[in-house]
C-alpha cells in the first residue's frame, strides 16, 4: 500500500539538482570528473578527518575496510548480534569469521563481553552504531589497543557520530541521513590505507592501466552522479542534523507517557526513532491501517540462516528484536505529522 507516512523519505532540497545537471551536462556520468572527489574531501573536512574514499555502497566501503588491513581466510573479527546483516557478510566476503557479540541496553555492542570472544585468530572489532547510537568508542579502542586489534567502525546509520577507529564506514542509502541514492564512504587518518581503500575499490589498476592486476579487487567505484548528490547533501548536513534532532525530541514528548511503548537511550544522531512496544504485531497493524508505516528492529546475527547458533533465544539482541520498531523518521516530518502519528499510536494503547 501507498502510506501517508512512509519511514523514510529523502530530502533533496539543496543543490542535488544543479550538481547533477552540471555533472550530467559535462558527460562526467562515471566515476571521473570533479564530484566524487569533491564529496570526499567535503565529508572527510566535515568530519576531521585527513582522507575519504567514496565507494558503491555502505557493505562495499564495510568490505574495502577489512581487505584494506588485510582481513582474509582464517582471520576472526569481533561483530555485534543485534546489527544489519551486512556488518557481517563484509567479514564473510573477505573469507575471515564473524564472531559476535551480545548488545547492551541501548542495543550497542556490550564492550563487556568482548574480550571473552577473542582468540589467537582475532585481528579486528568492528562496533556499530546503531540507529544513531554511539558504541562506547573510549572502552573499545582501549581494548583494540590492549591486543594489537584494528577497529573497522560500521557508521551506516550514524553520520555525524565523528569517528575514532583505524577507518569509518558509511552508507548512502536512500534512507540513511544522508544520501546519494546509492553509495558509501570510508574515513580514515592513514594516508596508506586511503591509498589501499582506493586500489581496491577500482580493480587493482595500476597507474598505467595495463590490465595486469597483481591483486583480487573489485569494481566498487562511485559515480560522479551520486558524487554530486552526496556533495550536495554533506554542504546540508548541519541543517539536517538539527532537524532530526527536533524530531526526536518530538516523538520523546509525545511518547513518553503512553502505556505499552518503552522509549529507547537518547540517540547521539537520529537515524530512525526506535522504541519498544507491547502488542507489537497488532500496533503495527493499527498504524498500517492510518496510513503509518513502521519496520521491525533487526535480527540477531546468530538467527540469520547464514550464521544459525542455537544460542541466538537466550540473547539480549533476541528479546529486543521481538518487540522493537521504528516509526517515520525524515527531515520532512512535520509537527503536525508526528502529532498525527504519536496520537496514532496513543489511540491503539488508551483508546483516545
Amino acid at each position: 500500500m501507498a502510506f501517508t507516512h512512509p519511514v523514510s523519505r529523502p530530502s533533496l532540497d539543496g543543490r542535488e539538482l544543479e550538481y547533477v545537471t552540471d555533472a550530467v551536462s559535462g558527460g562526467w556520468i562515471s566515476s571521473q570528473g570533479p564530484y566524487v572527489q569533491r564529496f570526499e574531501e567535503a565529508f572527510a573536512a566535515w568530519n576531521g578527518v585527513a582522507h575519504g574514499v567514496a565507494c558503491s555502497s555502505g557493505t562495499a566501503a564495510l568490505t574495502l575496510a577489512l581487505r584494506a588491513l588485510g582481513i582474509g581466510p582464517g582471520d576472526e573479527v569481533i561483530v555485534p548480534e543485534f546489527t544489519m546483516v551486512a556488518s557481517a557478510w563484509a567479514v564473510t566476503y573477505t573469507g575471515a569469521t564473524p564472531v559476535f557479540v551480545d548488545c547492551g541496553d541501548d542495543l550497542n555492542i556490550d564492550v563487556s563481553r568482548i574480550e571473552e570472544k577473542i582468540t589467537p585468530r582475532t585481528r579486528a572489532i568492528m562496533p556499530v552504531h546503531i540507529y544513531g547510537r554511539r558504541c562506547d568508542m573510549d572502552a573499545v579502542m582501549d581494548i583494540a589497543h590492549q591486543y594489537n586489534l584494528r577497529v573497522v567502525e560500521d557508521s551506516a546509520e550514524a553520520h555525524g557520530v565523528r569517528p575514532v577507529g583505524d577507518i569509518a564506514c558509511y552508507s548512502l542509502f536512500a534512507n540513511k541521513i544522508i544520501t546519494a541514492g546509492e553509495g558509501g564512504i570510508c574515513l580514515t587518518e592513514d594516508p596508506r590505507l586511503a591509498q589501499q581503500l582506493a586500489h581496491l575499490r577500482a580493480m587493482a589498476f595500476t597507474r598505467d592501466h595495463s590490465f595486469l592486476h597483481k591483486k583480487l579487487a573489485y569494481n566498487f567505484r562511485m559515480t560522479a552522479m551520486q558524487g554530486a548528490v552526496a556533495l550536495a547533501q554533506v554542504e546540508r548536513l548541519d541543517d539536517i542534523l538539527a532537524a532530526r534532532r527536533e524530531i526526536e525530541a518530538r516523538y520523546d514528548a509525545g511518547l513518553k507517557d503512553v502505556p505499552g511503548i518503552t522509549l529507547m537511550p537518547a540517540r547521539d544522531v537520529l537515524w530512525m526513532y526506535d522504541l519498544r512496544a507491547e502488542r507489537r504485531e497488532e500496533l503495527r497493524a493499527h498504524l498500517d491501517a492510518r496510513g503509518v508505516e513502521t519496520r521491525l528492529f533487526f535480527k540477531p546475527m546468530s538467527r540469520q540462516p547464514g550464521y544459525l547458533d542455537p544460542v541466538w533465544p537466550t540473547l539480549n539482541a533476541h528479546r529486543f528484536s521481538e518487540d522493537g520498531l521504528y516509526l517515520p523518521t525524515h527531515t520532512g516530518l512535520t509537527a503536525a505529522d508526528q502529532e498525527y502519528i504519536t496520537g496514532a499510536v496513543r489511540e491503539f494503547y488508551t483508546g483516545g
